[in-house]
């Protein structure tokens, strides 16, 4: 196997073709097992991509297939950590909903700004590039493709950092 590893480091396209064509099916099965159908194709597609991107950071005496699988659980597990976000926000609309009505309202005012000073004094209270990436993702409206690019950091640093930054915000919100 080491030769195929040698080819694909090269950048060799039929490296390419031939490893996504040798290890694919069984990756597949194994995203079958967890996942449904229509995700599990999809998520194929995404953990060949990142394995390509990774290619440059591989080293020769890497076990290709414990890699490939090991991206795919990391891909599995984004899914459902998603999934269970979707499900909590989208039961959650009705009250986001009620909330947003009364909000508006010009008793509620002083609690808004209230809540606006305790939001900002706690953006302070985080580490510097804690607040910068929450900045950047929610008052300057920034995709996490764009703050990685202005940041100079992988799109999974990326996400990464900006999960801690919100989890460090709850944290420092739930404190004050």
């Amino acid at each position: 196997m080491n030769s195929l590893i040698k080819r694909l480091l090269l950048g060799d396209q039929q490296a390419i073709i031939t490893f996504y064509h040798e290890y694919s099916p069984r990756i597949l099965r194994y995203l079958q097992k967890h996942l449904p159908q229509q995700e599990a194709q999809e998520i194929l597609n995404d953990v060949f991509l990142e394995a390509v991107d990774g290619l440059p950071t591989l080293r020769e005496e890497t076990n290709l297939s414990a890699w490939l699988y090991k991206i795919a659980h990391h891909k599995m597990v984004d899914f459902y950590r998603k999934q269970k976000i979707k499900s909590v926000l989208l039961s959650q609309i009705p009250f986001l909903e009620l909330i947003a009505k009364e909000i508006d309202q010009p008793e509620f005012q002083l609690e808004k700004n209230k809540m606006r000073d305790k939001i900002e004094l706690v953006l302070r209270s985080l580490s510097k590039r804690y607040e910068q990436i929450l900045r950047m993702h929610y008052e300057e409206q920034m995709s996490v493709k764009a703050i990685a690019y202005e940041l100079a950091l992988s799109f999974k640093a990326t996400e990464s950092r900006l999960y801690r930054a919100r989890l460090s915000f709850m944290e420092a919100y739930g404190r004050t």
